[in-house]
């Protein structure tokens, strides 16, 4: 049960899990591709705190 008095059907529960595991995968991928382009990693942190965000800049500005 959960704070509303309910429990949560399966579905939420893998949806929540896919959004958990999409936003991981976001910061991991941001990480990397700035840590690669720039050699820094104050920039990495950076950019993966933007995560989605950055990734989709940088497709858009150089793919």
């Amino acid at each position: 049960m959960n704070e509303y008095g309910y429990e949560k059907s399966e579905r939420t529960r893998k949806v929540e899990s896919s959004i958990k595991k999409g936003i991981s995968f976001g910061t991991c991928l941001a990480i990397v591709i700035s840590y690669t382009a720039w050699k820094s990693i104050p920039w990495a942190i950076f950019h993966g705190l933007l995560s989605w965000v950055y990734v989709i800049y940088y497709w858009a500005k150089y793919v």
